[in-house]
């Protein structure tokens, strides 16, 4: 992995106004997603709709309206069925969209019950899993019928719900009540036999992901922004990053590190990347250490050098980042020239690109070690997409 030496200039390319708002309350963008080929960009807004983008050149390709109320989850979770957006809500809702149409073609319904997070798994990828208020909920989808609701594995809202990428019969959940189970949906799913491992985090979980090259791996961030590795298979905690915001503002020059924004990770270099943020916008790629651990001990995890900065484009808290060689998003197309997308609370979306000739004012740059080369492909053979 090639991190600091030759440094390729990184220059935001396209800024766009994806959604309005009063001045002192502006409309948010929450989350970007991308299918399969990478044709099609779905960005979640605050004002409950989801808008369509090219993500080569930013051209809006229409919306997908239904939701009622906050949209917590979206993403393109088969990569062979790039025309299906999914998508869960605090209204309580899992809907399918086919992005050709935009419409709406399957809703999974609960009652009572606001929903943080949604996957599709299973053995046989026919399980859809969405965890709730203090209970994690089940259906086939192959019929809509539920199939389970696992009310004692926590006790707060779930925040989220993954099933592994390679072992799919694998179920994590992630709740505010700092912990995470496992679960085994080969069998009959409920709180007894299904559950396999708990790990306690301590404190409110927001976000988690698989990494490792066999996604061996979680990554666990908080509500507190700070953040832990876990061993998957082990359930045991690896390495805590207890000083996020303080660790990475010592690694750059900007204005200090106020929130983290997710992990990224690239099986090429084998190595996890925090993604984090100021309040003016400016965002940071910074690689994180992890200790090999001794048994039944816990390393503490150390921070790098920001190995990618983008500055220019926001003008306050960013949401989400998109790239389109992210492993864990199950996107692997790379698109040419272009880094990754932004979004935030200014209601911006905004591109970036790898460009050599970018002009040496721009304070927005990126290490070679980030940029995923293309697999060398014979001339006469044609992208499968």
């Amino acid at each position: 992995m090639a991190l600091p030496g030759s440094v390729a200039k990184c220059k935001l390319s396209t800024s766009i106004q994806a959604s309005f708002g009063a001045p002192d309350d502006p409309d948010y963008v929450f989350d970007i997603a991308a299918n399969g080929d990478n044709s099609t960009m779905a960005v979640s807004l605050s004002t409950n709709a989801i808008k369509l983008y090219g993500p080569a050149t930013g051209q809006y390709l229409g919306d997908c309206l239904g939701h009622t109320n906050t949209i917590s989850d979206i993403s393109f979770p088969d990569a062979s069925s790039p025309s299906v957006l999914c998508s869960s809500s605090a209204d309580g809702t899992v809907r399918a969209w086919d992005i050709r149409l935009r419409k709406e073609v399957a809703t999974l319904r609960t009652e009572n019950q606001e929903l943080w997070s949604f996957d599709i798994g299973g053995a046989a990828q026919n399980l859809v899993a969405s965890g709730g208020n203090a209970a994690v909920m089940c259906w086939d989808r192959r019929t809509n019928r539920r199939v389970a609701t696992l009310e004692e594995c926590h006790t707060e809202a779930v925040t989220q719900v993954r099933f592994h990428p390679s072992k799919k019969e694998k179920l994590v959940s992630a709740s505010v009540d700092g912990l995470m189970c496992v679960f085994d949906t080969l069998g009959d799913i409920n709180d007894d036999e299904g559950m396999e491992s708990v790990m306690s985090v301590g404190t409110s979980i927001a976000k988690i992901g698989f990494y490792g090259m066999n996604y061996e791996h979680i990554w666990c961030q908080t509500h507190i922004e700070t953040l832990s590795s876990w061993n998957f298979e082990d359930a045991l905690v690896e390495a805590d990053f207890t000083e996020m915001r303080n660790n990475a503002s010592c690694n750059w020059s900007f204005s200090p590190v106020e929130y983290l924004i997710r992990c990224y990770y690239i099986s090429t270099f084998d190595t996890l990347w925090l993604i984090a943020g100021t309040q003016e916008g400016t965002v940071g790629y910074f690689p994180l250490h992890i200790p090999t651990p001794n048994t039944g001990t816990t390393s503490a995890g150390a921070v790098g050098p920001a190995s990618a900065v983008l500055e220019g484009g926001h003008t306050g808290v960013v949401r989400s980042v998109w790239s389109p060689y992210d492993v864990s998003t199950n996107c692997g197309t790379a698109l040419e020239g272009l880094f990754c997308w932004t979004g935030g609370e200014d209601g911006r979306l905004c591109s970036w690109t790898e460009d050599s000739n970018a002009h040496e004012r721009s304070t927005a740059w990126v290490s070679s070690g980030l940029v995923a080369k293309k697999a060398a492909r014979p001339k006469q053979r044609r992208a499968p997409y």
